[in-house]
């Protein structure tokens, strides 16, 4: 814990760019790195250091995989970085390095900004980091199915902690929601320097309980297959109660065109390794040019031509797809954590199953709308989802019909950074459907998924990853290895 609060400090001035001097007051030379005392760390500095370590695992190599696994983009024939993740070959080592930067990194300084300000009653960074946990933990669980929790972080008291259930840590992640939105959180001020979601300004502190609302919103919804009574009954109470919801992004937005200080996913595949592994994958890019949507110029740049990879087709000899369309990250992407268009499908679906479909229309109209402004073409989606448009609500169709069209318009809205929550709700909803045949096929339906030509998983998509090797070597209470067929525990729709 020594060490590592050191290297978070120091991470800290790094994101925060403060001052030379800024730094070194943190990291006083005089003092043994090895045996720094726990007290230098505080809030201000710690907090900021975990919610970039969160960006830096999920929306870099983590997003790498939901993008591939989600059919955004598909592994280029002239390259190899990525071939084990499309052919949905994944071992035991593979996310090893990410999955201790969440624990090791992110989730212990959230436990010890949450420690810290609950002795020093700082309860806006107590419901800030509160917050960030259950969201960073939410994805893990989502990645993973079970992950420590109770028995996490207690340093040299437990260096084996068990790995808990997946829905006893959503109770309990809800939990400890409901328990910060409890305090006295509007009290005290936050150092803007230290809020990298929201900036710490006016009203930032009702943005993270908006942020906190919709992350619960969210929860829910993921078990509504699983445990049907209990998601109804939290979404019942948010929307009854009046719960505001985001109606800005929650993202980290501060990044510059500058290496190690860029886009995590811009770094890990356009600088670190190079640009020309993820191309755009045929279910995605053919959805796109089919609907004529302008975000094709966001997504894979400005054409004029457009050219896809059938998913797992990266041994295809075929010398046009060596010119295949790259994926069009920016160095000053942000890694969205709950986006704007994300939060208004949400409440559309929650509408829709629990009150009669009452206002679905006009918060699905306002996510299409959203995710088209992340691509700065907000007013172009008037046409997409007006009447008789492509993307029209459809109001008279089955609820299953207008899931479909929520679904998929989140997925459309994803790419990037987000990418992980396609591979989450394509698991959880269904949706986008599964291909009967392959892209290439000539009764193929654009944006439907297929199989990788290159499976290791037969007739199989992917449902989860499997449990990272370090941890079986180090902790026995690991759980045995299961096959990435194997749903996560949420996933149980009939």
């Amino acid at each position: 814990m020594k060490n590592l609060m050191i290297k978070r400090i120091f991470a800290s001035c790094l994101v925060l760019a403060v001052s030379f001097t800024g730094c070194k007051k943190a990291l006083d030379i005089n003092t043994d790195p090895n045996n720094a005392s726990r007290d230098k760390g505080t809030p201000e500095l710690i907090f900021p250091a975990a919610v970039a370590s969160t960006a830096g695992a999920i929306g870099g190599e983590y997003a790498v995989l939901g993008g591939i696994w989600s059919q955004y983009w598909a592994q280029s024939v002239a390259a190899s970085q990525f071939r084990t993740i499309d052919a949905y070959n994944i071992n035991q080592s593979d996310f090893n390095a990410r999955f201790d930067e969440v624990f090791a990194g992110a989730l212990n300084d959230y436990h010890f900004t949450l420690q810290k300000s609950q002795e020093t009653s700082k309860w806006k960074y107590f419901l800030m980091a509160t917050v960030m946990k259950a969201y960073t933990y939410q994805v893990m669980v989502d990645l993973y199915d079970k992950v420590p929790y109770t028995e996490a972080f207690q340093g040299q008291a437990n260096l084996t902690p068990k790995w808990d259930e997946g829905p006893d840590i959503y109770n309990g992640l809800l939990a400890e929601i409901d328990n910060a939105l409890s305090k006295d959180y509007q009290s005290g001020p936050i150092a803007g320097t230290s809020d990298l979601v929201f900036n710490g300004d006016g009203d930032a502190i009702d943005k993270w309980v908006a942020f906190a609302n919709t992350l619960k919103l969210k929860m829910y919804l993921r078990m509504v297959y699983a445990n049907p009574g209990v998601a109804e009954a939290g979404i019942r109470k948010l929307f009854d109660s009046g719960a505001p919801f985001l109606s800005v992004d929650a993202s980290l937005n501060k990044f510059v065109d500058e290496a190690n200080k860029d886009n995590p996913l811009h770094e890990f595949t356009a600088r670190a390794i190079t640009a020309q592994n993820l191309r755009a994958s045929n279910t995605f890019l053919s959805w796109l040019v089919a609907n004529g949507d302008p975000r094709i110029k966001t997504y894979f740049g400005n054409g004029p031509t457009y050219l896809g990879i059938d998913q797992g087709d990266y041994q295809n000899t075929n010398t046009a797809l060596i010119a295949a369309s790259i994926n069009n990250s920016k160095p000053t992407d942000p890694v969205q954590f709950i986006s704007l268009a994300e939060s208004n499908l949400l409440q559309a679906e929650a509408l829709e199953r629990y009150y009669g479909g009452i206002g679905a229309q006009a918060k699905y109209n306002a996510g299409v709308t959203a995710a088209f402004g992340q691509s700065g073409l907000s007013a172009a989606a008037a046409p997409f989802i007006a009447a008789g448009g492509k993307y029209a609500y459809n109001s008279a169709g089955t609820f299953e019909e207008k899931l479909e069209q929520i679904i998929t318009q989140k997925w459309a809205s994803f790419p990037g950074s987000h990418s992980l929550e396609g591979f989450f709700e394509k698991n959880r909803t269904g949706y986008p459907k599964t291909s009967p045949v392959y892209s290439s096929a000539a009764t193929y339906i654009s944006g439907q998924f297929v199989v990788s030509k290159v499976s290791f998983l037969g007739n199989n998509l992917p449902k989860r990853l499997i449990f990272p090797d370090n941890e079986r070597k180090t902790n026995p209470n690991t759980p045995a290895i299961v096959p990435l067929t194997q749903k996560v525990w949420w996933d149980k729709k009939p």
